[in-house]
């Protein structure tokens, strides 16, 4: 199942164009959490783009947290954020 939204975040991430994108699944990190007994992941995100330069860091995520909103807060109930642009 985590392989599973690995490749669908993997997939709506891809609107971004990223240099880099790092998907690590830390549910298991999250036993016990209320998501985590429904069965949602907890997940952390690296993205690299050059669609994020020229914004801050909230707008940043704003763009993330837009490819994925269906997602939440089932199967992912936590995203944890880096998004920066490329050089």
């Amino acid at each position: 199942m985590s392989t599973d939204r690995v490749a669908l975040l993997r997939e709506r991430l891809s609107a971004l164009e990223p240099v880099e994108l790092e998907i690590t699944d830390e549910s298991h990190l999250h036993a016990g959490h209320a998501g985590s007994r429904d069965g949602a992941g907890h997940f952390r995100v690296k993205v690299v783009s050059r669609k994020f330069e020229g914004l801050r860091p909230v707008a940043r995520h704003r763009l993330v947290y837009d490819l994925v909103d269906d997602l939440m807060p089932h199967p992912i109930h936590a995203l944890a954020i880096d998004a920066r642009a490329s050089n």
